[in-house]
């Protein structure tokens, strides 16, 4: 889903966005002529392989995720905001590729399976 940054409205609208087995849907408005604010959740099972073994497993993800997107630059006049900015510069808001960005993210992420998890690889120290 594809939607200009100019005709996104001041009060909250619907969205939804899916990409293989993973669902975004929320709210998205205009808090400022160069900021949008997004409240979501991420929902679905995704396949991630685990990093000891190499094994493939799945992950269920039930995440909130709000974050703003800046038309262009981003510059933050306090230091108080601890969102997460996604800077645009074609004008286009683009949940598609969001939802792949984020899953991307969560791909490069350090996974261990439930097979690994109870093998001691490591001497600890006591």
């Amino acid at each position: 889903m594809k939607i200009e940054f100019r005709k996104v409205p001041q009060s909250p609208k619907n969205f939804s966005a899916q990409f293989d087995s993973v669902k975004i849907e929320g709210t998205f408005c205009k808090i400022s002529p160069s900021l949008v604010k997004i409240d979501s959740t991420l929902n679905g099972k995704t396949t991630v392989q685990c990093a000891r073994c190499g094994e493939d497993d799945t992950v269920t993800l039930e995440e909130e995720f709000n974050f703003l997107i800046s038309d262009g630059i981003f510059k933050n006049e306090s230091s108080e905001s601890d969102d997460l900015v996604i800077e645009i510069d074609d004008h286009m808001i683009n949940f598609d590729e969001i939802i792949e960005s984020e899953l991307s993210s969560i791909y490069s992420d350090y996974h261990i399976c439930n097979n690994c998890t109870d093998i001691e690889l490591v001497d600890k120290e006591y």
